[in-house]
């Protein structure tokens, strides 16, 4: 058997089932599309669940992928053995209604063995238990003997996931060998030691499961097979673990090189490299297709691996960030398969370097958090930290919890990681509540379920605005319908359409749908599966019905608008490289035909002056009025004519390429003017943060420009006639204002300072010396916290050294303010304690610094009572 490598191993498996009749189609992203009930892609079927359940009609009815996925179930154990990683690849056979048991079978069995050129002999397949069709298929047809045949239970070799298709499985386990096994004499298939491998699984999808345990035999059968890819390769390569994999080891070398260590001699050093590894390899994928750091959803698993990732580095004393320099490893092993990694290089590194910047910061900023801690468990004298406490290191500062076991340890503290849990538990269960319900392939259920799936419309409106057309279907907001009457909403399915439908950011056209016998006002268009167009919206008047032939129109000035919008969003995005820099990716977009909204991926605030400059080029290309042509190419001569495409897509073998003279060049299948000239004027009206690494831009163009400017002039107007001026002495007008009530606020000040020091009268006579030190314990009436401190200052100068606490009662509330002085301090007292033991007689509380707290109160009643605490609490302060 040759050792073949896993690029190698990629490419026979999919050439193997491409000479068998099968569709090749590249791996899709791992965001998913259309499905709420996954973060992130998980397996090599689930980006093909329309196809199986019908909802959309396949490309091909044989596939055949190579599908990048990603599981973070048993992260914990990431790193500890040498078989749990977060990124693996699936390959995969599918049959939509094609072919069934026989020839998936048959083919497994040839790849492993005339392919890959496996042992057949050490080959063992598993059926389950009551699937005696593939129990013959294996023996009579390929010829393995009974007694080497396994079948198994349900828990095993039966696929099904609560209601909905279901069926039985057929798994092969490859034989490593005695050194891989347990030394058990009863060592077989199913054992649990190492030796006997499940390389490849076989789903014949045969039943529809009702929820209730009833089984019905399906009329279109499915195959849904899988093997992962990293898996096969350690069978081939007869090698321990994935992390010794030719290309897993190459990348595990070089975590080994920059942590000048060598992997297999230290258990500790073994599970940071094997950590840093599989991060890593996951998160250079998943900044490839568009997922950014964040603190929620797939950004918050992408976090979470980069900064385990980044901690375990520290652990192994690698020096400085390190991230990025192991995600070029990841992109040269890798980009053969997955070319997308080269293409966003810069954009992978940008990202991984500034997340790591920021986990160094934080990780500083945790431990000092951590040492807070510490001291108020000493002072406390507990020995536990409470697992609310280190659940908020952990969530709020991105702590891991074994690191602050770790560092508590060696200070002979603990954690209460049940309470630890249940913080967590509960942070899951508020996830779990907000994400939407679905039914069980992960589909929001709509009224557009129940369309036939073979029904497509195409779209023509690129070039025009009208057009007639068959109506194929229509439906109210909850069933379909044989027709639509007067005051009724609907969705109405045409087979050619010139209504746009919202897609890429791109929002759908309006317009109307006449015939003689009634009108439909388009108020949204929407892209449904299966490649229809939905026009959405109310009838007019009279009745339109399935089969009419109607007249499609769309709105001449929203379109043309939007277009100006859309063309203006491709000149802003290569300004923005331009100014800075080729970093920047689009990340999400708006546009209709009032506005535009554009997300781009860049690491800080723009300045006012990139701001200008931006702004300043775009408004130059518009005015050197650039033709704006589309063109038909295939993906590779879009690439090499320079076209951006965008994160995370998926593109089809051909694709529309947008040109703006010589200046932008953008797969896009939006529509656009024909010449920059009519975009008339470019103004950006905001710039944002919304993620982290994010920016967004709020931009105007032509009839909307205009709108903004009316209604600002007008704003203008209105506020000069409030100021009783002109706009042109506005700013004059608003500046002397601006001193007059500064001036008025100074006096108002001085006002309130003698009315509190009037209203105190002669404290001094107040004052108390305990154990040597001074004491004034006093009240005022309506002061609030800034004049409370005003007259404390005061007062300190009357005193000299010593302790004053005023308390003041205002609109219900209670005011506390206490101030100690250096002298007084250097005996004991602490303004902060003092507040914390006396603020809850006013049902309050509150703290500060040694030498100045306040504190505020809802119980005025509790005022006296307070104020002759305060001697108390010195005395016990002052021991």
């Amino acid at each position: 058997m040759k050792n073949y490598g896993v690029n190698e191993l990629r490419r026979m498996f999919l050439e193997f089932f491409e000479s068998k009749g099968h569709l090749a189609m590249k791996s899709f992203s791992l965001v998913p599309h259309n499905d709420n009930s996954l973060l992130l892609i998980n397996s090599g079927m689930a980006p093909l669940k329309p196809y199986f359940t019908g909802q959309e009609i396949p490309p091909r009815k044989r596939v055949t992928t190579c599908q990048k996925c990603i599981r973070t179930g048993d992260i914990e154990n990431v790193g500890k053995t040498a078989r749990h990683g977060t990124f693996f690849e699936m390959l995969g056979n599918f049959s939509f209604g094609d072919y069934f048991k026989d020839e998936a079978i048959h083919w497994s069995w040839e790849f492993l063995t005339q392919v890959v050129g496996l042992d057949p002999d050490r080959l063992y397949p598993s059926v389950y238990l009551e699937d005696d069709e593939a129990f013959e298929i294996w023996n009579k047809k390929i010829g393995i003997a009974p007694e080497r045949i396994f079948r198994l239970g349900k828990a095993d070799n039966f696929w099904e996931h609560g209601a909905g298709p279901c069926g039985p499985c057929s798994e092969i386990y490859y034989d490593r060998g005695e050194k891989y096994g347990c030394g058990k004499p009863d060592c077989t298939v199913g054992c649990e030691c190492d030796r006997y491998m499940e390389v490849w699984n076989n789903v014949f999808t045969q039943f529809e499961n009702d929820g209730n345990g009833n089984y019905e035999e399906l009329q279109q059968k499915n195959i849904d097979t899988g093997m992962g890819l990293e898996r096969l390769a350690v069978v081939v390569q007869d090698v321990d673990s994935i992390f010794d994999v030719d290309t897993i080891k190459a990348l595990l070398t070089r975590v080994a090189e920059l942590a000048r260590t060598e992997y297999k001699k230290d258990l500790d050093v073994d599970v940071s490299l094997r950590l840093i590894t599989d991060h890593v390899r996951s998160c250079t994928f998943m900044i490839s297709d568009g997922i950014m750091p964040s603190n929620e959803g797939r950004g918050y698993v992408l976090r979470r691996l980069l900064r385990r990732a980044a901690r375990h580095g520290r652990l192994l004393g690698i020096e400085g960030k390190f991230l990025a320099d192991l995600s070029t490893t990841v992109i040269d092993l890798s980009k053969d398969g997955y070319p997308e990694l080269e293409e966003k290089k810069e954009m992978i590194l940008k990202v991984l370097t500034q997340e790591e910047d920021k986990f160094n910061k934080t990780i500083d900023q945790g431990l000092a958090i951590l040492g807070e801690l510490e001291e108020e468990m000493i002072k406390e004298k507990v020995t536990i930290l409470s697992g609310e406490n280190a659940f908020k290191l952990y969530d709020t500062y991105g702590f891991p919890l074994d690191l602050t076991l770790e560092i508590l340890e060696e200070k002979n503290f603990g954690v209460d990681e049940d309470g630890f849990k249940a913080a967590m538990q509960k942070q899951r269960e508020t996830a779990r509540n907000a994400r939407k319900t679905t039914n069980y392939m992960g589909a929001d259920v709509t009224v557009y379920q129940s369309i036939d799936p073979t029904i497509t419309t195409e779209f023509i409106g690129y070039d025009k605005l009208v057009c007639d057309s068959k109506i194929l279907v229509l439906t109210s907001e909850t069933d379909l319908v044989e027709a639509l009457t007067d005051g009724e909403t609907g969705t109405i399915v045409t087979e050619q359409t010139v209504f746009y439908g919202t897609m890429g950011g791109q929002q759908g056209d309006v317009g109307r749908i006449v015939s003689d016998m009634g009108e439909f006002k388009v108020e949204d268009t929407i892209h449904l599966q299966g490649g229809k167009v939905g026009h959405v919206g109310r009838m007019i008047k009279g009745m339109l019905q399935t089969g009419d032939v109607v007249t499609l129109k769309v709105c001449e000035n929203n379109r043309q608008n939007t277009g100006k919008n859309h063309s203006a969003t491709h000149l802003l995005q290569k300004a923005l490289r331009a100014v800075l820099g080729n970093h920047v990716e689009q990340a999400g977009s708006f546009v209709d035909g009032d506005r535009l909204r554009f997300d781009f991926t860049h690491f800080s605030a723009m300045t006012l002056q990139e701001i200008d400059q931006v702004e300043t080029l775009v408004n130059e290309k518009i005015k050197e009025s650039l033709p704006v042509k589309t063109e038909i190419m295939t993906l590779e001569e879009a690439k090499k004519s320079g076209a951006m495409a965008l994160f995370g897509e998926k593109y089809g073998d051909t694709v529309r390429v947008v040109k703006m003279g010589d200046f932008s060049t953008e797969l896009c299948g939006g529509t656009h003017i024909n010449n920059t000239g009519v975009i008339g004027s470019f103004k950006i009206l905001s710039e944002t943060g919304i993620a982290a690494g994010v920016r967004r831009i709020e931009a105007l163009t032509g009839d909307g420009l205009m709108h903004y400017y009316q209604e600002t002039e007008k704003e203008l107007h209105e506020a000069a006639k409030t100021a009783k001026t002109t706009p042109s002495s506005l700013t004059a007008k608003i500046e002397s204002l601006l001193e007059e009530i500064k001036a008025l606020h100074s006096e108002n000040e001085k006002l309130k300072s003698k009315l509190a020091k009037d209203s105190l009268g002669n404290v001094m006579e107040q004052v108390k010396e305990i154990k040597g030190v001074k004491v004034l314990a006093t009240k005022v009436l309506d002061v609030d916290m800034n004049g409370l401190r005003n007259l404390g200052d005061q007062l300190k100068d009357k005193l000299g050294d010593g302790v004053i606490v005023i308390a003041s009662i205002q609109d219900d509330k209670v005011n506390l303010m206490a101030t100690v002085t250096e002298e007084a301090q250097k005996k004991g007292a602490h303004a902060g304690n003092l507040i914390k033991a006396i603020a809850s007689l006013v049902g309050g509380g509150g703290g500060g610094r040694p030498n100045m707290a306040q504190a505020g109160g809802k119980n005025p009643a509790g005022v006296d009572a307070c104020l002759e605490k305060v001697t108390e609490v010195v005395a016990e302060q002052l021991n």
